[in-house]
């Protein structure tokens, strides 16, 4: 692991040595913390949380064929969505590591519910953004070997990534960017965050939220993010999601981890932000990347819905592998 943190380092220092960055936030801000902080957190003599394994539920092998309109938790902020239109599989990884390297970087504490081969037929893929947990090319190749018509949605910057390993069918797209499949259309919308995969690329991509809409359902999935005043916006522009899949975990210690990634405290926010029926937690349980204990951010999630007098339902941390029903309430 000391190996693997110093690969890290080194990257990081020189990431701010050649290339002017491209994209920031919609505040400006670019995420960046210096070489200073980053040894500080590094260096501070904690071992990290310890290593537990989650719940997880194998109700996912009793769904039929025909079905539709649920999603599925597979881990970290990969799910499995049947919107009544398509199927779209998010931020796909179904590696053992969230790593460039098969040695060393942030294991698995649970491995994936499904495998590739359980999944269906995948008509989408959405990408929020490059990092290594949400950005995993095996995975890709492999969806992409799987069914060669699959479409790949991704930040504008990544999609020579793709191709370069072959994939097809990869669009790119800028904030406010509609892709439209079947009757499903993809919004992609800002969210506060940084890109980075290697030594001189840090914020030479795009990341961002997915907006998924048809006539009769509406989704979020927030991709990776701090708080901001972009949730406010999406829902000015685009309308409130019947259904969000919103990040929980990753955020300690906040002093070098808030503008990235939001708390369960946060993650309420956003929810009541967008206007949002019903959110799912994500982004938790599945990689030890942060110094919070791996089975916090669920309880501390219970705690703010009592704070705030809000229903249990309205923002759920489900088990990998549970069914999720997704129908919008009558009028």
């Amino acid at each position: 692991m000391k190996h693997f943190l110093a690969l890290i380092v080194i990257a990081y220092f020189c990431s701010g040595l050649a290339y002017a960055q491209t994209y920031t936030n919609t505040n400006d801000q670019q995420n960046g913390k210096t070489f200073g902080q980053l040894m500080t957190w590094v260096l501070d003599g904690e071992k990290g949380p310890k290593r537990v394994a989650i719940e997880t539920s194998n109700e996912w092998q009793s769904l039929s064929t025909d079905q539709t309109n649920y999603a599925i938790w597979i881990g970290h902020a990969t799910y499995l969505i049947n919107n009544g239109d398509i199927n779209i599989l998010t931020d796909p990884i179904f590696s053992k590591r969230a790593s460039p390297f098969g040695f060393a970087g942030p294991k698995r504490m649970i491995p994936p519910v499904m495998t590739l081969n359980d999944l269906p037929r995948i008509d989408v893929v959405v990408v929020s953004h490059n990092h290594y947990d949400h950005f995993d090319i095996w995975s890709l190749k492999k969806l992409y070997k799987l069914n060669p018509e699959t479409v790949f949605l991704v930040p504008i910057g990544d999609g020579k990534r793709l191709t370069r390993s072959g994939i097809k069918n990869v669009y790119e797209m800028k904030w406010w960017d509609i892709f439209s499949h079947s009757d499903t259309s993809f919004h992609f919308t800002p969210v506060q965050h940084w890109s980075k995969r290697g030594l001189f690329d840090r914020n030479k991509s795009l990341w961002g939220g997915w907006f998924i809409k048809t006539e009769a359902l509406a989704l979020y999935h927030a991709g990776d993010t701090g708080y901001s005043s972009d949730f406010k916006t999406t829902y000015q522009r685009l309308g409130a999601p019947d259904y969000s899949f919103i990040p929980i975990g990753a955020y300690d210690p906040r002093w070098f981890m808030k503008d990235s990634h939001v708390n369960p405290e946060e993650a309420v926010q956003i929810a009541l932000d967008l206007k949002t029926s019903q959110s799912f937690g994500m982004h938790w349980g599945t990689f030890t990347l942060t110094d919070e204990p791996v089975l916090e951010p669920p309880n501390r999630l219970e705690q703010e819905l009592k704070k705030l007098n809000l229903k249990s339902d309205f923002f759920r941390s489900p088990k990998p592998g549970e069914i999720l029903q997704l129908t919008r309430e009558p009028l």
